[in-house]
């Protein structure tokens, strides 16, 4: 009998750019995943959605309702930091993804006021593939 399919939640705010490029990173990577993307806005989530999730939705109640069947969780290091991403990222929101038993995947970014030592040297695309290499292994080794 077959392992049933990991599900990954996908999160991101503002313009979905970043959820965006780790979905379709994860679709060309063909990784065994269910994708389910939370935006924190409309648009977020459509460009998630049109990147290929199998999922999508909006909001800080769609955080808390996909964290308690999410396997692991992938987005912006801002994802767990209260009022980051312009204020998006409510209290609720940071803490349901920080409490969430699932696994954090997340990727660094000096914004929002917050400085994340050791990751200037770094181009988006290349935290982008490290991430999605990493969801991948785990992927691999929860098998």
């Amino acid at each position: 009998m077959a392992d049933r399919q990991k599900t990954v939640m996908v999160v991101d705010a503002q313009g979905g750019g970043l959820g965006k490029q780790i979905i379709m990173l994860i679709r060309k990577e063909a990784l065994d995943a269910h994708v389910i993307a939370v935006g924190t806005n409309f648009a977020a989530t459509s460009a998630m959605m049109k990147a290929g999730a199998d999922e999508a939705a909006t909001g800080e109640n769609a955080v808390r309702v996909v964290c308690r069947k999410a396997d692991l969780i992938i987005g912006p290091v801002g994802m767990v930091i209260a009022d980051a991403m312009l204020g998006e990222i409510t209290p609720e929101i940071a803490r349901s993804i920080a409490q969430a038993d699932a696994k954090r995947i997340m990727v660094p970014f000096n914004n929002c006021d917050n400085y994340i030592a050791g990751v200037s040297d770094f181009s988006v695309g290349k935290l982008i593939t490290d991430a999605v290499r990493h969801l991948a292994a785990t992927l691999e080794e929860d098998d």
